[in-house]
């Protein structure tokens, strides 16, 4: 396992501590049943991109510092190098990585991911925002509601992220970017 996802949690009980938030408020102020965002910071289940925003807002702070316990230095431009991105979550069948973690005050979250075919695609995710995905390599099985839609290299998707949705390589592996608005 990564060494920063291993942190994760721990860097979100501390801050949570130190602002002397309960972790039932917590539960209940992000939108989760207290035994899960118990997992959450227990590192016994992984914390979903939407859930890391939310407690990010909720403790006043960025995703990078959870992500990397820094923050984030750049405000004009942030240059990602190939591979240097920061890992995030662990759905199963997916890699992310964070291509702007370093950009102070974001808006949107742009995110490399690989799909492995041979794990189980990940049941359908919804969030606040707008999602958008580029196929880069494979072909991605986009599901959005109750659609679906097969998009190869070069096709793209643009969509209500409130509405449920996954993707799931379709043949072998994949390659994709989602940029992702809360």
């Amino acid at each position: 396992m990564d060494e920063n996802l291993a942190q994760i949690p721990g860097r979100i009980r501390e801050l949570r501590e130190i602002l002397e938030i309960s972790v039932m408020d917590m539960a209940a102020d992000i939108g989760v049943p207290y035994e899960t965002y118990s997992k959450y910071e227990s590192g016994e289940q992984d914390i979903p991109i939407s859930a890391l925003y939310k407690i990010a807002g909720r403790l006043g702070t960025d995703t990078t510092v959870l992500l990397t316990g820094e923050d984030p230095r750049m405000d004009h431009a942030s240059v990602c190098r190939r591979g240097k991105g920061v890992k995030i979550e662990r759905y199963p069948g997916y890699e992310f990585s964070s291509l702007a973690y370093n950009f102070k005050g974001r808006v949107l979250e742009p995110l490399l991911v690989f799909l492995d075919p041979s794990k189980a695609p990940a049941p359908p995710v919804s969030h606040s925002g707008q999602e958008f995905n580029y196929v880069l390599e494979g072909c991605v099985k986009v599901t959005v509601g109750s659609r679906e839609y097969a998009l190869s290299e070069g096709d793209s998707i643009y969509f209500d992220a409130r509405l449920p949705h996954s993707q799931h390589a379709a043949g072998g592996h994949a390659q994709f970017i989602t940029i992702i608005q809360e």
